[in-house]
């Protein structure tokens, strides 16, 4: 009877050892090196680079400065509430990472900040760029400013922007279509180039915040 005992226990042991390194194995988080995650698009800086102080304004009327990005993992798109595709869609990845981030670990995902800042002054009103973000997520910011302090902003992180006039008497507005990415210091980290995808915008949160 002993012999029988101890081989359940033994059984019920090894069970237990099996389904907890299933356990493990499955929410555990999965970070990815520098080397990899330059083979998913993601750049990461040699050395972080400091940001020149800027002032813009965001869709609530609050300042966006160098302090607004201490303290997180701040994920900027240039683009306009007037983009035909490049902008919603890469604005719904970044609201797509963050739904992900939130459901594996709310408290990470708390350094999670993303912005679009607008390169559209003339028609990006506060009243639209508010509404246009939030529909993305309730998290995110919109950011704004005159044309010339946000091309100071976006050539410090390698993003440009130009108006192109179309046949019919308006204008699109070309632009970079990359990711920036700012860490917790407020420096320029790196960047994720195109096409975005959310796993691979999560997959880079959860790498650098791990690590950082």
């Amino acid at each position: 009877m002993t012999g029988v005992r101890g081989t359940v226990t033994l059984c019920l042991v090894f069970i237990a050892v099996v389904v907890g390194m299933f356990v493990f194995s499955t929410t555990r988080t999965v970070t990815l090196s520098v080397e990899e995650l330059l083979t998913k698009g993601v750049i990461t800086l040699d050395r972080p680079r400091d940001i020149v102080p800027f002032e813009l304004t965001t869709a609530q009327g609050e300042p966006f400065t160098n302090a607004s990005l201490l303290g997180n993992w701040t994920f900027i798109f240039f683009g306009f509430t007037n983009c035909p595709d490049i902008c919603p869609v890469s604005m719904s990845v970044m609201a797509q990472a963050e739904q992900r981030l939130r459901a594996d670990d709310a408290n990470l995902a708390e350094q999670f900040q993303g912005v679009l800042v607008s390169v559209d002054p003339e028609r990006d009103t506060p009243e639209v760029l508010g509404p246009y973000v939030q529909a993305f997520s309730k998290n995110f910011a919109g950011v704004y400013g005159t044309r010339e302090l946000v091309a100071a902003f976006a050539q410090q992180l390698n993003a440009t922007f130009a108006k192109v006039p179309d046949n019919n008497g308006g204008y699109q507005m070309d632009h970079t279509g990359t990711i920036a990415i700012i860490n917790p210091k407020g420096h320029y980290h790196g960047f994720i180039k195109m096409p975005h995808k959310a796993d691979v915008v999560a997959m880079a949160f959860r790498s650098y915040a791990t690590d950082f």
